[in-house]
This record gives C-alpha cells, sequence and structure tokens, in this order.
C-alpha cells in the first residue's frame, strides 16, 4: 500500500485528511491482490491484503480499535476494481492519518479543531427572508440549547457575517467534551471542517443528531438558495465528494459514542 502514497512530511499538517490527502499519487495503481481481510492484532484488528498487514505511508503498521471499522477498511480495499483509487477508500485514508498525524499530537488535533468554537456555523443567522431564519432555528437552535443544557456552553449568537467574540468560558466548556481517543478526534476533526461547525461536530460524537441531522444542518443555507435557484453541478459534485469523508468519519464517531 505505500506505493500509493508519497512519504509524508515530518510535520504533517494538523488537519488528519489533509496529512495524507495531499500525498496521494496519481496515477492510480493497478490492483496488485487477491482479497482483503481482517485479522486480530496487538490492540485491536490489522487489514491484509492476501494475508499481508497494510501499514501506512511511512511504513507504519495499521491496527484499528474496532472490528466494525476494521471490516469497513476492508470493505473499501476489497471494493476496488482493476486500479485502486485512493479517493473511494476515505476510512483507509482517516487509519493512514491517525497513524501518521494523530496518535502523537492528539491533544493539537482537538485544539485544531476546537479554534472554530470561535466563529461556528451555528452562531451566524440570516437576518431575512423570515423562511431562511426559522430554517436556520430549526435546525441549529436544538444544538445550542443542548451545548448550554449538558455542556455548560453558552454562546453568542450574531445575525449576518460581522465577527462576534465568544466567551471563553462557553469555548472551554465545549472543549471539554472533545473526545481524547485519536480515533474519534480525528473522526471529529473530519466532521468540524467539513461542516464548519465543531458544535455540530460535538453533537454527532455525543449521538445528540445522527449524521443525516447534522449532514442538512451543515447545509440549510446551500439548500435553501438550490430551492430558489436551482442545482450547481460543480458544486453538487463538490458536496457528493465531500460526504463520502463525511460519513466515513461520522461511523467513526458513532463506535466510539459515550453509552
Amino acid at each position: 500500500m505505500r506505493e500509493l502514497f508519497d512519504d509524508i512530511p515530518e510535520q504533517a499538517p494538523l488537519d488528519p485528511q489533509e496529512a495524507v490527502r495531499r500525498h496521494i499519487r496519481t496515477p492510480k495503481r493497478k490492483r496488485f491482490y487477491t482479497s482483503a481481510g481482517v485479522t486480530d492484532a496487538d490492540g485491536g484488528f490489522a487489514i491484509t491484503l492476501d494475508g499481508k498487514q497494510i501499514r501506512s505511508p511511512s511504513g507504519k503498521p495499521i491496527v484499528v480499535p474496532t472490528r466494525a471499522i476494521a471490516d469497513a477498511v476492508a470493505v473499501e480495499w476489497n471494493a476496488q476494481g482493476e486500479t485502486i483509487d485512493p479517493v473511494t477508500m476515505p476510512l483507509t485514508r482517516l487509519a493512514n492519518s491517525v497513524v501518521e498525524g494523530v496518535i502523537d499530537r492528539v491533544d493539537e488535533v482537538a485544539d485544531d479543531a476546537a479554534k472554530f468554537l470561535g466563529s461556528d456555523l451555528l452562531f451566524y443567522r440570516a437576518g431575512h427572508p423570515e423562511t431562511l431564519v426559522a430554517r436556520e432555528a430549526e435546525h441549529w437552535d436544538p444544538i445550542l440549547f443542548w451545548a448550554a443544557d449538558a455542556l455548560g456552553a453558552h454562546f453568542v449568537m450574531a445575525e449576518g457575517v460581522m465577527h462576534v467574540g465568544q466567551p471563553e468560558p462557553a469555548i472551554r466548556a465545549a472543549r471539554a467534551a472533545f473526545p481524547t481517543d485519536p480515533w474519534p478526534v480525528a473522526a471529529l476533526h473530519v466532521v468540524t471542517t467539513l461542516t464548519g461547525s465543531a458544535l455540530l461536530a460535538l453533537a454527532l460524537a455525543h449521538g445528540v443528531c445522527d449524521e443525516d441531522q447534522v449532514w442538512a444542518a451543515a447545509h440549510v443555507d446551500e439548500d435553501w438558495n438550490i430551492e430558489k435557484w436551482g442545482v450547481d453541478e460543480e458544486v453538487a459534485a463538490r458536496r457528493a465528494a465531500r460526504q463520502v469523508d463525511f460519513k466515513a468519519a461520522a461511523g467513526v464517531l458513532r463506535e466510539f459514542r459515550p453509552g
């Protein structure tokens, strides 16, 4: 598998996706194995290609913490055709990024995601039309109420796009609810960057919302514009590509959900 990726630089980006994605090579490599499987490994499960354990771009063995995630990674490898397309393998890329850029920097990656708490998508509301104002409130207010009630994180709302400072106690309270294991931290970072909202990612991680609700909440404004003006095919294609990574990260968060 190492030949599919260039070596990761010594200081990988804090974004766990970007740490691996920017080094995906083209053209695609021909499939070199018959089948992928899962086997027990020290600390979890290993994915094998014809019996050989897959490794990260720098050669580190990849050990997955749960059987469900390991099985899903193996499915990605088994689904490849004559050539291997890493873009269609979001869990494999996430596994690489955990090993390469998160395990030794869990707090740094979590802090990077927590920066969104200073300017979260959910804080900035439309002033009009009333239908959009109501739709934002419908999707976003329950998450803000949960953050206030369950986490003690009381944030400030604003109308329009002018920046409004957030109370440090609110940011600290929400940050304290972040996971601490490398895998859910990496997944939470992915969801945060894809949605523009650390609060949406937290709500997903804690089971307050399911992945469809979070994805819809992240695209309230976009979907409202689509209803008014129609679909932009290029924008729709980018959104579909992002959703592939989102669903993979959401699946990891589901595996580590508290309780």
